[in-house]
């Protein structure tokens, strides 16, 4: 067990506690031992090394409210679309991938991360287009919220859909007006097809998970999520973790819908199952979300679909509260968060038993109303917002959704004044696994073009900080160990090139971490 003592000094201090900030921090081994002045500190611990933070701000480490690192791992080895400006040149990095992997024909050809509301005229990719840049190859082009995609001809026939094919529960397939498929896969209809798409070899998969641990412990990151769980992720996570191959902290949830019984599995090294997850709609910016008012444009009367019926959600609840097992629900839009609340108002009243016990969590919150908010904060349900979504996104929801719902989207200035512990997130592999980004979002809302998003729902650097580390913490029932640098935490702690709390807002997104510490040992730095 690490037993150095260590003093941390000349730099600000965050603590993200009340009251005025130390100058010092004494460490003992795995935990945070005092708090006070250089001298106060090393005459209670005389042979300390003094570790000298020459301006820069120790924070406690970050924490990630939400995000799925085996899949962040296995978008390592795809065709990274994420930069392309438009169909035809993300089709065209499919084919160059190809050929630059020497990838043979029948093997299947993926690629990840296009965003269509860049494109022109927010086009998808096109069957017909994949079958002229890989006829030989099945292809999958995956779009960047992870709930919809295309494929060609060749991979329609792999997975064995057609015409004849109906639309799944909770999803669709693009069909044009004579009724033949498209290509494109939307929710239900998309994960299917991408969960049969063969994935790299059991050596590479591992490899490619401490790839994906480092891009998180870069960002000062000390614990991971990975959102959604099934046997194969549970293995390769139980795998690196039995290895001692995991550096950080990973909770999984187990897909509620299919693989239940991983939520009873016992913890492996610095793995564990959390509890459940479930998804109740879709995509704001994809239009799949569920919303209770239309879209603006395209069908009339169009509001995205859920993915369960009342009862289904209920059910999943009241098994959640019943076996006292933490469970995420995915609701993006405003009718998906309803539904939620609802299930978790009517599961308390069957049990008699408060649904805050095992703190659900409302994840992404895009949507969701003051009203609902109100309704979270009786019933002890946890907000974790994707505020992210302001800058990427922002302009997207303004014209789906109007100036009203769309600028209010991620409204964690509500949370606050509620006085709800929320949480911000990444959602990676959607975008990187930067906590400082969320912060920078949250604090600053404005668009990519520049539009301001409901001023009212800004929040303050200390308390988007305090949404990445305590109340991450508090979301993950671990706020007596960690989220703050006070006596009797673990020493977890994010080095960063500047203090968020005294810079000007925008100047947030320039920090930098600069070293990442884990238990009082270093597993990051630049």
């Amino acid at each position: 067990m690490n037993q150095t003592e260590q003093i941390f000094c000349n730099g600000p201090i965050v603590t993200l506690e009340e009251g005025p900030a130390p100058q010092a921090v004494l460490v003992r081994g795995e935990r945070v031992a005092a708090l006070g002045t250089r001298e106060e500190l090393e005459a209670m611990a005389p042979k300390a090394i003094r570790r000298d933070l020459a301006g820069r701000a120790l924070l406690p480490a970050f924490l990630d409210a939400h995000s799925h690192i085996t899949a962040v791992a296995a978008t390592l080895d795809l065709c990274a679309l994420g930069d392309a400006a438009s169909p035809e040149e993300a089709v065209r990095r499919m084919a160059a991938f190809r050929r630059e992997r020497g990838i043979p024909a029948g093997e299947w050809v993926v690629g990840f991360g296009y965003d269509h509301n860049v494109f022109p005229g927010k086009r998808h990719p096109t069957r017909g287009k994949l079958d002229q840049a890989l006829p030989d190859n099945p292809a999958l082009m995956t779009h960047a919220s992870g709930h919809m995609g295309v494929v060609n001809t060749r991979a329609l026939t792999c997975l064995g859909l057609s015409r004849d094919t109906p639309d799944p529960a909770g999803g669709r397939l693009g069909r044009d007006g004579a009724g033949e498929l498209t290509g494109y896969l939307e929710e239900a209809a998309f994960l299917s097809a991408a969960g049969q798409v063969p994935g790299p070899s059991p050596a590479k998969a591992l490899a490619n998970l401490e790839r994906a641990q480092d891009l998180y412990l870069s960002h000062g990151v000390t614990l991971a999520q990975d959102g959604r769980t099934g046997r194969k992720e549970d293995q390769l996570l139980s795998t690196l973790a039995a290895r001692e191959g995991l550096r950080l902290e990973v909770v999984g949830y187990a897909d509620l819908q299919n693989v239940p019984e991983l939520a009873g599995r016992p913890p492996v090294g610095r793995y564990r199952v959390g509890g459940y997850k479930i998804f109740l709609d879709g995509s704001p910016q994809g239009r799949t979300a569920w919303m209770r008012e239309p879209y603006l444009g395209g069908e009339a009367g169009y509001r995205g679909y859920p993915v369960h019926p009342d009862e289904a959600v209920e059910g999943a609840v009241e098994r959640a509260l019943r076996e006292g097992r933490q469970l995420l629900a995915h609701c993006n839009g405003d009718a998906a968060a309803g539904q939620f609340l609802r299930a978790c108002r009517q599961a308390q009243e069957r049990a008699g038993r408060p649904v805050r016990t095992i703190r659900p969590v409302l994840i992404h919150a895009q949507t969701v109303t003051g009203e609902q908010l109100q309704q979270a904060a009786e019933l002890g349900v946890i907000p974790s917002f994707f505020a992210a979504h302001t800058w990427y996104w922002g302009d997207v929801h303004l014209e789906n959704l109007g100036a009203e719902r769309g600028g209010r989207v991620s409204p964690a200035g509500t949370a606050a004044a509620l006085g709800i512990p929320f949480t911000l997130h990444q959602d990676a592999p959607v975008l990187a696994p930067d906590p400082l980004e969320s912060v920078w979002c949250a604090v600053c809302r404005r668009t990519r073009k520049g539009v301001p998003l409901a001023r009212e729902e800004r929040i303050s650097p200390r308390e988007a900080l305090r949404a990445v580390t305590r109340y991450a913490a508090y979301q993950y029932g671990i706020e007596d160990q960690r989220g703050r640098i006070a006596p009797g935490q673990r020493a977890d702690f994010a080095l960063l090139s500047a203090d968020p709390t005294a810079v000007e807002p925008e100047a947030i997104r320039s920090i930098r971490v600069e070293e990442t510490i884990r238990a009082g040992e270093t597993v990051y730095r630049t």
